[in-house]
């Protein structure tokens, strides 16, 4: 039976396949396209600012690789198995993350979706007690100064899926008060109260609930993180905040055409809520003919999941399926494509970067980690932005969008 269902899953990579290189239509930006070339001036400009990055999975891969253990991966030192380390973050001059404390969607039917994240919570305090002299969590945007300025890494906490809350707004404050200052409201899967991106809609968007999580997040001033979600789902939540929105790790999909991406008439109203696009980095999203062939990839991994109840096991089994069904990994000037899309539509204050580091199979060409963000300023500057600019897209505009988000919640706690 399982060799019957991993062939069905290999055709189905091929149709897809074949399909998108049929109808792929990658309109390449006319910029040089050669190797980006780091310059004296481009890393001066690179170490004016600093980087904040939205979304960074280390700590799962910590998780699923290191079994939650620095002993085994101590990121003091280069790992290579891994795209983050202390090393190499100092290099990349990441001055704050985002840290993800993902756990996957199927921990919901469990019923330990909030345990396992409250564990990966535990996992990146910890990484911060075991590098204090690199790492220092963060509340607010003036922390996230005061901690940059001093040399650190300011760390915030995303989670992503609101299927870890598991339909509760007081596990949703208890998350909060733990350090988290975004929520991504799905996952993979539809719940029950937001559609997904990846999966069938059963609410026409978000639910009189699912409302009341996004007002809850303003009201807490907690980032509401649209990455992942339904197109209906981006409209009602930009409709109900109050605070600006983000994607924290979402493409253009008129340069790439994912359902992960974010469609133009809502960077538009990105744009008037005054939120961030924050742009991933992951091949499949990026490059126009991987976006293609990895269209149904959330679907193929759903059925991976009902056929297979070991963790370890889904992953051996979406690991082969991906190598039977290859895609390209493109370079950076992909990259920089939905970048200067995303300027175009909705304007320099609302794009940044979401790279999806450690959480992803695939990366562009000279994107291989988080010492390759100098590169993305150095292929800015060649594209004719300015360096105040780039300071925006690399950290600025998340920065003023969560300082806006602690605004309005302050304003909704003192009209209660």
């Amino acid at each position: 039976m399982r060799k019957c269902f991993l062939r069905s899953l290999k055709v189905l990579g091929a149709i897809l396949f074949t399909i998108g290189i049929a109808a792929a239509d990658d309109v390449e930006s006319n910029a040089d396209r050669s190797p980006v070339e780091l310059t004296e001036a481009g890393s001066e400009v690179h170490r004016a600012g600093m980087v904040f990055d939205g979304h960074n999975d280390l700590p799962w891969a910590l998780r699923t690789k290191g079994d939650s253990s620095f002993e085994k991966f101590d990121i003091a030192q280069r790992q290579e198995e891994l795209n983050t380390d202390i090393p190499r973050l100092r290099e990349g001059n990441v001055g704050a993350q985002f840290w993800s404390v993902y756990v996957p969607a199927t921990t919901a039917q469990d019923g330990v979706a909030l345990q396992q994240t409250l564990e990966q919570i535990e996992l990146v305090k910890a990484m911060m007690e075991r590098y204090p002299e690199t790492f220092e969590m963060a509340s607010t945007a003036d922390d996230i100064e005061r901690i940059a300025g001093v040399g650190k890494i300011a760390s915030m906490m995303g989670v992503e899926g609101g299927h870890s809350i598991e339909n509760s707004l007081g596990a949703l404050r208890q998350l909060y008060q733990l350090g988290a200052r975004y929520m991504t409201l799905t996952h993979s899967d539809t719940l029950d109260w937001a559609d997904s991106a990846t999966d069938d809609a059963s609410h026409g968007g978000l639910t009189p609930f699912g409302e009341a999580v996004v007002r809850e997040m303003n009201r807490l001033g907690m980032l509401v993180d649209l990455s992942h979600v339904s197109d209906q789902t981006m409209e009602d939540a930009l409709r109900v905040s109050k605070a600006p929105i983000i994607f924290s790790h979402s493409s253009a999909r008129a340069v790439a055409d994912h359902p992960r991406n974010v469609p133009d008439d809502i960077l538009r109203k990105t744009a008037e809520n005054g939120g961030v696009a924050m742009v991933n980095f992951f091949s499949g999203f990026v490059v126009p003919e991987s976006a293609k062939q990895r269209a149904a990839m959330f679907e193929v991994r759903r059925k991976i999941n009902e056929q297979f109840e070991d963790e370890s096991q889904r992953r051996e089994a979406y690991r082969r399926w991906e190598l039977e069904n290859p895609i390209v990994p493109g370079d950076i000037h992909h990259v920089i494509d939905h970048i200067d899309h995303i300027v175009q539509v909705a304007g320099i204050d609302h794009v940044g970067i979401g790279s999806d580091f450690d959480g992803v199979s695939m990366l562009p060409e000279q994107l291989p980690d988080v010492a390759s963000y100098p590169l993305i300023t150095q292929a800015l500057l060649d594209r004719g932005y300015l360096p105040e600019d780039i300071h925006k897209i690399l950290s600025g505009n998340i920065l003023r969008v969560l300082r806006k988000a602690e605004e309005v919640a302050r304003e909704l706690r003192t009209e209660q």
